[in-house]
């Protein structure tokens, strides 16, 4: 490990220029330098590096960071090996801590199971390339599937012999231990005797992103169907099947060049695929889709293209995965193909070009292919068609970008023929549900009601801006301060229990209102990131704060001479009890002042409307000026029944 006084010295002496200049024709404009973007293709030059503060910014694709972001970004490698590179380039030496016995053990042991992988690698695939049963069975398996043996060299495909033990024989022959064979899943114990687990089977390596073997999928060729089709390596200090992507080390370039990933379910659809001149392919090597796996995707691209057969059923089966896509943040869309076809088949009877034609008229965004894709279930049912809608918008409901969120709304109103304003409620409503489901989970030391009964704030719509309201917000952050870990109800899905905290943040975060008091804002969000420390450590993080005003701030709200105005009891600081209703009723109030002043604001534009005779104006106006009246409606029966 580099320790922090080599990381200093690196970080000090490195010029973000300097670096970016070495993969990017830079040109001086002003203070600043510009350049086309190295990370998205663009004919105007959109991206920025300032020197005087150590960053770089693109304005078409919003790539940012600093000199060793740009290097973990621009050659795909990890933080430590960026610092290393940095420090070879300014003549800087590398120190590393030396490691602990513990730590050296460890670091030995994933080498060895790196090293005895690499030599099964080799081992299978000679045994492929030159055994007689190699030759008959495992190479006449592979041309039948079309691949080539540039295809077969390059993916490092091989055989396993159809027998028990002779693996493990030629391993221990050549001197690789026995507990790093039964390790890395090559070998079986049974008895003090090793047997091969890929006897007789096919041989597909799995590589790290470094292109490192780790693991193997193996295929029987039999057609006992009391053995498993597919056998895959067993979890291991190298190997973790919910990180690894299939194909990636292969793919990554292509999926940066062409800024989209297209992902299939096996091996054969990505080796098929790349061969055929699709490069940029990936599996999830027959798991389903994982967090981890998206968020290596994500390094490279935040598109993604879904490719499924016509399979309905299996369809059906992981739409889940085109919604953890979503809730990272990925564009994604989805391509058929052909009843009777999947990628493998398909690439295999189509050039390269016809392939790339189809699946760019294929593909099509995530609503319109659930909707067909359901749709003939729903028919004329009513009950189904709004099943059909609520799983449409609980997908919407995942995208964490307000932007993209709110142009789906609108076209899934658009094709359903539905209200936006009743989509955009119900995406709310789930969205906030997801971030109750995510509170954190203590025991109560009382019996608490649950959310159902407590007061619930309302949803204001995307079009109210945030507008500032002093008073509001600083009774919002004394409570933040004050009683932030404080218990005030129960999740209405599960035993999890609602902090003052997370109620506050949950219905901020759930209507994108953003507190316009930079201070307050600034307390606000730094808050939402040391949730994890008790309330005396957060307390203490704020009045020891780097900023002086925050200090100030912090120190003025919960000193003693504080006072409290937007409360539903006198005494709510003597009874804490009395905060599950404090603290509902000053988040209304802040709505409250939010959607009046947006009420009236509208009103004025509508009048002005009206006096212009411009007509357009006026049906979507008068429709915002509905949605608003019937939220001040709401709020002020909420208000006042916990407010008497």
């Amino acid at each position: 490990m580099i320790d922090r006084e080599t990381i200093d010295r690196i970080l000090n002496v490195t010029n973000v220029v300097d670096v970016v200049s070495d993969f990017v024709s830079l040109k001086r404009r002003g203070v600043n330098h510009i350049a086309c973007c190295p990370f998205h293709d663009e004919n105007t030059p959109s991206f920025s590096v300032s020197a005087s503060k150590g960053i770089y910014k693109c304005f078409g694709c919003g790539k940012a960071g600093n000199a060793v972001s740009f290097i973990m970004e621009h050659e795909h490698v990890t933080y430590v090996e960026a610092l290393k590179y940095l420090g070879k380039k300014y003549g800087i030496e590398i120190k590393e801590r030396e490691l602990t016995e513990e730590e050296t053990l460890a670091s030995n042991k994933r080498e060895s199971l790196m090293v005895v992988s690499a030599y099964a690698q080799d081992y299978f695939s000679k045994t492929l390339w030159e055994s007689s049963d190699g030759k008959a069975i495992g190479r006449s398996y592979f041309r039948e599937r079309g691949f080539t043996d540039k295809t077969i060299k390059k993916y490092q495909l091989g055989y396993s012999p159809d027998s028990r033990s002779a693996f493990s024989r030629s391993a221990l022959h050549e001197g690789y231990k026995k507990e790093y064979l039964v390790a890395a899943g090559l070998s079986i114990e049974k008895e003090n005797a090793l047997f091969d687990r890929f006897f007789g089977r096919v041989i597909f390596p799995i590589h790290s992103i470094s292109g490192r073997v780790i693991a193997f999928g193996a295929r029987t060729l039999k057609q006992d169907k009391t053995v498993a089709k597919y056998l895959n390596s067993p979890e291991s200090e190298i190997y973790s099947k919910s990180h690894v992507l299939y194909g990636i080390y292969f793919a990554k370039q292509a999926i940066v060049r062409a800024q989209k990933c297209y992902l299939v379910e096996g091996y054969t659809d990505v080796i098929s695929m790349h061969q055929a001149g699709i490069e940029n392919v990936v599996a999830s090597s027959g798991t389903s889709l994982t967090t981890e796996q998206i968020k290596l995707i994500k390094r490279f691209t935040p598109n993604v293209t879904v490719l499924y057969d016509g399979d309905a059923a299996g369809i059906k089966a992981s739409l889940r995965g085109i919604d953890m896509l979503l809730g990272e943040g990925l564009n994604v869309k989805v391509a058929l193909f052909p009843d009777g076809d999947d990628p493998d088949s398909f690439s295999r009877k189509h050039s390269a070009s016809e392939m790339d034609e189809f699946l760019r008229a294929a593909e099509e965004d995530f609503i319109a292919f659930k909707t067909k894709l359901l749709t003939g279930e729903a028919k004329n049912d009513p009950i189904k068609r709004a099943a059909l809608i609520t799983d449409v918008v609980r997908s919407i409901a995942m995208i964490p970008d307000t932007i993209t969120r709110t142009v789906y709304v609108k076209e899934t109103a658009r094709i359903m023929d539905m209200e936006e304003a009743l989509l955009t409620a119900e995406t709310a409503k789930l969205r906030r549900k997801k971030l109750y489901d995510g509170a954190a989970v203590k025991p109560a030391d009382t019996e608490l009601p649950t959310a159902e009964n407590a007061p619930v704030t309302a949803t204001l719509p995307s079009f109210v801006d945030n507008i500032y309201h002093e008073a509001s917000e600083k009774e919002l952050i004394y409570y933040l301060l004050k009683f932030g870990d404080r218990q005030l109800f129960a999740s209405p899905n599960d035993d999890r229990i609602i902090s003052v905290a997370e109620l506050i943040i949950a219905e901020l975060r759930n209507d994108e209102l953003e507190l316009q008091n930079l201070h307050y804002r600034k307390i606000f969000d730094e808050y939402a990131h040391v949730t994890t420390l008790l309330q005396e450590e957060r307390i203490k993080h704020f009045i020891n704060h780097a900023d002086s005003e925050i200090v100030t701030l912090a120190i003025d709200i919960l000193s003693d001479n504080y006072t409290i105005t937007i409360k539903r009891f006198a005494d709510s600081d003597d009874n804490p009890e009395k905060l599950k209703y404090d603290i509902p009723y000053a988040i209304l109030v802040y709505k409250s002042s939010i959607t009046k002043q947006a009420y009236a604001e509208i009103s004025h534009q509508l009048q002005k409307a009206q006096a212009d005779g411009d007509t357009a104006q006026l049906k979507p106006l008068m429709e915002r000026l509905l949605t608003l009246q019937q939220i001040r409606n709401e709020l002020s029966k909420t208000l006042h029944r916990i407010g008497t």
